[in-house]
């Protein structure tokens, strides 16, 4: 009996999976609309915590200014990124001599007389496959941007009656009681998982922002945008982040000094935040294999590329949970989690 739920467990994993890479156009707009749906609901329920006097926001109320507050954040990302890119535009050709010098240098270091110019780097480079693979994710976004709209405002519409709909579903009462029950303990710790990462890549991208205006790196508002997204990629992020920063400072001034202060200094940040911080912030509140959440990032990177790897915690969080409540899957969930302990519905109400 055990091996045959193995087998039937192991095609229908196998089976997901297959969907999830057959099916990525149609799915991905439809989780990505799940998420902001959540996200904006989240902020919404936030906004419903405050008081005004002895009374508190009316749901319409929240709901609209949950909705203003995403739309002035995108509205500020988007008018940040055409500034910088205009002002990368007026430096490139500063920042193209010094990159010769120091390729110049680097070339003599290692006894190469001719050293290539930039231009013929460049040539070497397709750049028509470039841009047309550029046009082609710009597209696709642009795209995909209006069917997550679409599928957004359906889920708002639709929102109202999910309630009666899951009581219509389920003629159990106790069956019912049980499946809300872990409804709000998928919606609890991922609600836990986005305050915490909230809370950490505003951490990072503020004191990066510091750090970078105090040594002159151009565009530091930009880049600590940067890092405050990629912080919630888990690992790889974090490393990235701190990559680009660093390149710009090796190309936009004459030393490496300020290369490798910018390379340390934000690596120690991302250190502080994400190695002593943050766990303290998390405790035993997720309980995830750190080892099983890189396994996961690099699965859900191959499946759904970038997508997938801001994705990926928060669906191995509802895996978890779903697996733990299952008497068929509940070995999987003792593989997921960071020591073994499974906690019961029960033992938290």
């Amino acid at each position: 009996m055990k091996l045959i739920n193995f087998s039937l467990i192991s095609v229908l994993v196998i089976l997901t999976f297959y969907l999830l890479i057959v099916g990525q156009d149609i799915l991905q707009p439809v989780v990505i609309a799940l998420v902001f749906w959540y996200l904006i609901n989240l902020v919404a329920n936030s906004y419903g915590r405050l008081k005004v006097g002895d009374k508190v926001l009316p749901s319409g109320l929240c709901f609209t200014l949950s909705l203003l507050s995403f739309i002035a954040m995108f509205w500020a990302a988007v008018k940040l990124i055409s500034m910088n890119v205009d002002g990368v535009l007026e430096v490139a050709p500063i920042y193209q001599v010094n990159l010769e010098v120091k390729m110049n240098g680097l070339l003599s270091y290692f006894g190469i007389q001719e050293a290539p110019t930039l231009g013929q780097l460049i040539e070497l480079i397709n750049l028509g496959q470039f841009i047309s693979a550029a046009a082609g994710s710009l597209t696709s976004i642009v795209a995909n941007s209006g069917i997550i709209l679409i599928y957004l405002t359906f889920l708002f519409i639709e929102q109202k009656n999910m309630d009666k709909k899951l009581s219509a579903l389920i003629a159990d009462e106790d069956k019912e009681q049980r499946v809300r029950k872990i409804l709000q303990k998928i919606s609890n710790d991922v609600r836990k998982y986005v305050s915490i990462k909230l809370i950490a890549s505003l951490s990072a991208g503020t004191l990066s922002y510091i750090f970078m205006m105090v040594i002159g790196v151009d565009f530091a508002a930009f880049w600590a945008l940067l890092i405050f997204l990629l912080n919630f990629i888990p690992t790889i992020g974090s490393i990235v982040a701190t990559i680009f920063p660093a390149l710009i400072a090796l190309v936009q001034f004459d030393t490496l000094g300020p290369f490798f202060l910018v390379a340390g200094g934000l690596t120690g940040i991302q250190i502080l935040i994400g190695n002593i911080l943050e766990p303290k912030f998390t405790g035993r509140s997720l309980n995830l294999s750190p080892t099983i959440i890189l396994l996961n990032l690099s699965l859900w990177g191959l499946i759904w590329g970038i997508p997938g790897m801001f994705l990926c915690v928060p669906f191995l969080v509802i895996s978890m949970i779903v697996f733990s409540h299952l008497p068929q899957t509940r070995t999987i969930a003792i593989l997921l989690s960071s020591d073994g302990r499974i906690s019961d519905l029960e033992e938290e109400a």
